[in-house]
Formats: structure tokens, sequence, C-alpha cells
């Protein structure tokens, strides 16, 4: 089947026409943003192709039609800078690790999920993202109760797993994300990887069980500051600094104490000056035996 082009800003698509359809096999270019035509030469896009999008790093957003149908295997796989993918309103069949090592997305949201308060594309994101659960990649059922029950029985999975769980895999395969042979490194990262989930879940908590929630309560007080590992902390100082939901939800489920307040000011230094101020608030009201939280409705 003879290969087309379409020249777009940024680049070229490359298609073939097959029974009336037209299927997208390829992007040549260095664009960010793309919005793929709903129709090429008089036919509908039905399918993005096997590795289309494979490796495109400087792709960090994208748009795809309404009469799109599939999207094949590995179709965005190694794209290091996508942070989102819109899909129209409909089912489509998705192909194996079709978002495989997209570190940086952090929403796959449909067309008009923003008028849909069901529609959960954080939390989906991080199913494929952090979680390996490509079985919840079924846009019609994100956000109902059935699919948020299976995204939390992941969690839930992930959180009682053994913090070393693969590091001899690692080990022999010669891997270095968590500082290669060290196992402390290893098990910190692996930590860290459940707080993100966690704090993600409690931000997002529509349909979050009770006991589900002091679950993750728990699990991120037990590693906050001076606890049995700081990872909680660690993951709010390097990387929500500026973000108030999640640094005021840091000190909200009791993570800030008296007796790491003081390392924990430290820490921040002249950095990220809001949440320095914001706890150092936080700590006068509740000293001083007015709730915190409540003072900032006031004020």
């Amino acid at each position: 089947m003879q290969e087309r082009e379409l020249e777009l800003a940024g680049g070229s698509l490359h298609y073939t026409i097959e029974k009336e359809k037209a299927y997208i096999t390829g992007f040549h270019g260095q664009a960010a943003e793309l919005v793929i035509p709903a129709v090429l030469e008089g036919y509908p896009v039905a399918e993005i192709g096997k590795k289309a999008f494979l490796s495109k790093k400087g792709l960090r957003r994208i748009t795809l039609p309404d009469s799109l149908e599939a999207v094949g295997d590995w179709a965005f796989a190694y794209c290091a800078n996508l942070w989102e993918a819109v899909f129209p309103e409909r089912n489509i069949r998705f192909g194996k690790n079709v978002f495989l090592e997209c570190g940086c997305l952090t929403g796959i949201s449909q067309r008009e999920c923003g008028e849909n308060e069901r529609f959960q594309p954080e939390l989906l994101a991080a199913a494929v993202r952090d979680m390996d659960a490509y079985y919840l990649l079924e846009l019609p059922a994100v956000g109902s109760r059935e699919w948020l029950s299976k995204w939390d029985a992941r969690l839930a999975a992930l959180l009682v797993a053994p913090d070393q769980e693969g590091y001899s895999r690692q080990v022999l395969c010669g891997e270095e994300d968590y500082g290669s042979t060290d196992l402390a490194a290893y098990i910190s990262e692996r930590r860290k990887g459940k707080v993100r989930l966690a704090l993600l879940r409690l931000l997002h908590p529509r349909g979050l069980e009770a006991a589900f929630r002091k679950r993750l309560e728990d699990y991120l007080r037990s590693h906050t500051k001076g606890g049995e590992g700081d990872e909680t902390w660690q993951v709010i100082l390097r990387e929500h600094g500026e973000d108030r939901a999640y640094y005021g939800l840091f000190a909200e489920l009791g993570c800030l104490t008296g007796e790491n307040m003081d390392g924990i000011l430290a820490d921040i230094g002249e950095n990220d000056p809001e949440m320095k101020a914001f706890f150092l608030r936080y700590q006068k009201e509740k000293t001083g035996g007015i709730d915190f939280f409540d003072s900032l409705e006031l004020s």
C-alpha cells in the first residue's frame, strides 16, 4: 500500500488509504502540538498505526479526531515530553503499551471531558504511566464507580508490594534508574512512586471509600520527615513546592508536625517562599488553638 504525506506545521504526517479509510503510519518533524485531521483525501481517519509517533520527544500535546476507531501498539511510546493526549468521546480500541515510557503524561482526556465531572484525566494518565494498568484505558468507563474501584484496587496492590521488589532484576539487567546497585535508593524511589499515587488519589477523591482514604493518609503520614522514611516530604519539596493543592494537603493530613517543622523549614531554605510562608502561618495558627484551614476561609 503506497504511503502518502501531508505537510503540517512542524512536520509531515504519513498515512495510507485502505478500504475507504485513512490510517496514520508515522510523523516526521519536531512539532510540540498536533491536531490530527478527521479526514484525509475525503476518507475518515480511522487509526493511529503501530509505532506511528514512537520517540517523538518534541511532542507535548496531541488531539485525535472524532473519526478515530483504534490506536496501535506503542503508538506514542517513548514520547518523553508528551503531557496530554485528547481523544474523541467514543470507545477506542487500544493496542499494547500505547504510552510506554511517557513519563510526563499528566492527562488522557476526551474532547468534552471538561463538561463531564465524572471523567478523570489525571487518574487515567497515572493508570498507564505509573500503574501498568492498561486495562483501565476504557474511555467510556472512566470515572464510573466500577472504574474507580478497579483503580483503587490496583493502587492497593501496589501499596502492599515489597519495596525491594524488582531490585534483583534491575541489578542483573544493569539498569541505573535508582542509582545502580544502591538498594536504599531503589527502595526510596519505589516509596516515592506510591506516595505520588496516594497524593493524586486524595486530590481526586471522587468515589474514594473512607477505609481506603484512611489507608492512603496513614501511608503518607508514615513517610513524612522524621518518620519511617521521608518520601512524602521529598515528593512535596522536589515536585510540588509551588502547588498549593499538594503542600496544603501535606499539612492538612498532619504530615507537618511540631517535631519536624524546623527540619522542613531548613529543607525549604530560600526556595518556594509561598510554601514556607504557608507552613509558618499553619504553625502559628495551630499553636494558637485556631483551626488553620477554617482561618483560611475567613481571611
